[in-house]
């Protein structure tokens, strides 16, 4: 698909859209595979989830508040379950298992999609990488799905493939600059850091453009 024809404003049932794709890709895999360790990342797969979860929750709370932080995060208490591992305000109840813990990641999703459906498109919150706005929080939850259901699908033995159309958008809302003569989900990787493509080193540090622009 490519990037120079005109492109759809990301929404809320994009976020949706891509949170179903990536909880069902999920369910396939073998219970006894999620202590393994999510693709390239230091994480297993378990804390992995808990890590993307908690990026959905706290792009909802960004956005929430009335009037949201523009110098800093929502005060969240945010904790690590062991040395080394994402520290989150979010985490599952290991006893509910791996259904349990894809609720959780379900649950996350939706509370971003109900933000970005009712956050008017002139709020602004701050995240690390700029001041944003709804559209563009919609585009970093997509982003979170995609990239870290590819780390999953790698830790857990399973095909991922995004749709092409949803990786162009996020590509054109945050990576503006990334290669068009490479297919969206491959760009999206290389913009990730996750791959190489040829004549372009794999990326060893990177950062998305979450500006408004409007």
């Amino acid at each position: 698909m490519s990037r120079s024809v005109e492109i759809v404003p990301l929404s809320a049932a994009d976020v949706d859209r891509a949170v179903q794709l990536g909880v069902a890709a999920l369910r396939e895999a073998s219970p006894a595979a999620w202590g393994g360790k999510a693709g390239p990342l230091d994480w297993d797969c378990w804390e992995t989830v808990e890590h993307l979860s908690n990026a959905l929750f706290t792009y909802a709370v960004q956005l929430a508040p009335a009037a949201p932080p523009l110098d800093g995060k929502v005060p969240f208490l945010r904790e690590s379950g062991r040395p080394g591992g994402p520290a989150n305000a979010v985490h599952a109840d290991r006893a509910a298992g791996p259904a349990g813990l894809l609720q959780v990641l379900e649950a996350s999703g939706a509370l971003l999609v109900a933000v970005v459906r009712t956050a008017p498109p002139q709020k602004r919150a701050h995240h690390v990488f700029g001041v944003s706005d709804p559209e563009g929080f919609a585009a970093m939850g997509i982003v979170e799905v995609l990239v870290h259901t590819h780390d999953l699908a790698q830790g857990l033995g399973l095909a991922w493939n995004p749709p092409e159309d949803l990786c162009s958008r996020v590509l054109d809302r945050l990576f503006p600059n990334a290669p068009e003569d490479a297919g969206p989900w491959p760009a999206l990787l290389w913009a990730t850091g996750r791959a190489d493509l040829p004549g372009r080193p794999r990326l060893t540090t990177w950062r998305w453009d979450g500006t408004p622009r409007a």
